[in-house]
C-alpha cells in the first residue's frame, strides 16, 4: 500500500506546475496524430454514405439499441471510450497521448434549426459552458464555416488555461440530419492567467497538456426533438513509463468528465424555452469490456437544474 501511495504522489508530483518540466511536440508526434486522425475519419465517413450508421447507437444489436435509445430520451448520457487501430494493430505515438472519446444525449423538443442555431452562436458559448470555456468570440462566419477563439479552462489533475481557435465546419445531409467538424489551428497554454503579466508559453514547447483537439459533431430530429453525438480525439504529452500506470488513467478520465458536462450544458441550455427559441431564430470495435463510472454534472450551469447523477455504463473499443 505504501508504494502505491508512493507511486500516487510521485505521479502528482510530476504533473504538478511546480515540477513539470517544458514538454516539446516532436514532428513524429505530430505525424502519428495526423495518421491516427487519418485512419479515424475514413470510419467516420463510412457512416455518412449512403445505407451507413449516422449515430454509434445504431450499430448496436436491436435489443441494446432499443434500450440505449430509451435510457438516451430519459435524460442518460452514453459515453464510450475508443481506439483506432491500424491493420488491427494499435497506432504507437512517440511522446504523446491519444485521448479518443465519444458521447450521445438527447434533447427533447427541439428541432434541428434551433440546435444549430445554438452551436453556431459562439459570441455566447462562454455563458453556456462555464468553467470549461472562459471566453468565446467569433472571428470569421462565411456560410457553414466558421473560425472562432476559446480561453479553455482545465481543471482536474492540474489547473490550466489556454487560448485555442478552431476552424469549424458544418455539413447538412437533409431536413433531420448535420454533422461538423472542428479542427484546433491554435492552441496556447496561458501562465498567469488574468494577471498583468499574463503571457503566452511556446506553442508546442510548454506542458504539453493539450496540444490537438477535434471534435466531429452529429445531429438527429426524430422522437420528438434532437440526439447530439461528439467524438473527440485530443492529443497530450505522454508520462515517464515507470509512471504511466497511475498517471495515463487518471488523464484519460479527464476527456470523459468534459464531455459529460459539455453535453449536458448543452441540453440545459436548449430545454430552456426561451433560449431555444432565440437560438432557432438567430442568423446565424474489436473487444469490449464494460465499466460503470458515476457521473455527476459539474458544471455551474447545471447544478441548479435539477437534473439526477446517473450511472453510465463506459465501453472501450477498437476500430
Amino acid at each position: 500500500m505504501r508504494r502505491v501511495m508512493l507511486a500516487g504522489f510521485l505521479a502528482f508530483a510530476y504533473v504538478l506546475p511546480e515540477s513539470a518540466g517544458a514538454a516539446e511536440l516532436k514532428q513524429e508526434t505530430t505525424e502519428a496524430f495526423n495518421q491516427y486522425v487519418r485512419l479515424t475519419e475514413d470510419r467516420m465517413a463510412e457512416g455518412l454514405r449512403d445505407g451507413g450508421t449516422f449515430l454509434r447507437v445504431d450499430s448496436l444489436p436491436e435489443p441494446q439499441r432499443n434500450k440505449l435509445y430509451t435510457q438516451l430520451r430519459q435524460g442518460e448520457i452514453a459515453i464510450e471510450r475508443l481506439e483506432t487501430l491500424e491493420k488491427e494493430k494499435r497506432i504507437k505515438v512517440p511522446n504523446g497521448l491519444i485521448h479518443h472519446w465519444i458521447a450521445l444525449s438527447f434533447v427533447p423538443g427541439v428541432t434541428l434549426q434551433q440546435v444549430l442555431g445554438f452551436m453556431q452562436d459562439y459570441d455566447h458559448h462562454e455563458g453556456i459552458y462555464k468553467p470549461d470555456v472562459l471566453r468565446s468570440r467569433l472571428l470569421i462566419a462565411d456560410g457553414n464555416y466558421f473560425k472562432v477563439y476559446l480561453r479553455l479552462h482545465q481543471k482536474a489533475i492540474i489547473t490550466a488555461v489556454f487560448n485555442a481557435e478552431f476552424d469549424v465546419s458544418y455539413f447538412p445531409l437533409d431536413e433531420n440530419r448535420a454533422h461538423s467538424r472542428s479542427y484546433s489551428t491554435r492552441i496556447a497554454e496561458v501562465e498567469d492567467a488574468d494577471r498583468s503579466d499574463e503571457r503566452e508559453k511556446p506553442i508546442g514547447r510548454d506542458r504539453g497538456i493539450l496540444w490537438r483537439l477535434y471534435s466531429y459533431w452529429r445531429f438527429q430530429e426524430k422522437d420528438g426533438g434532437v440526439y447530439i453525438q461528439v467524438e473527440s480525439v485530443a492529443l497530450s504529452r505522454s508520462v515517464p513509463v515507470l509512471l504511466a500506470w497511475v498517471v495515463n488513467p487518471l488523464l484519460k478520465s479527464i476527456p470523459r468528465e468534459y464531455l459529460s458536462r459539455l453535453l449536458t450544458s448543452t441540453r440545459v441550455a436548449l430545454t430552456n424555452k426561451s433560449a431555444a427559441t432565440s437560438f432557432g431564430t438567430s442568423p446565424r470495435a474489436n473487444h469490449l469490456s464494460k465499466r460503470f463510472f458515476l457521473v455527476a454534472p459539474t458544471s455551474g450551469a447545471v447544478q441548479n437544474e435539477g437534473h439526477s447523477t446517473v450511472i453510465l455504463a463506459i465501453q472501450e473499443r477498437s476500430l
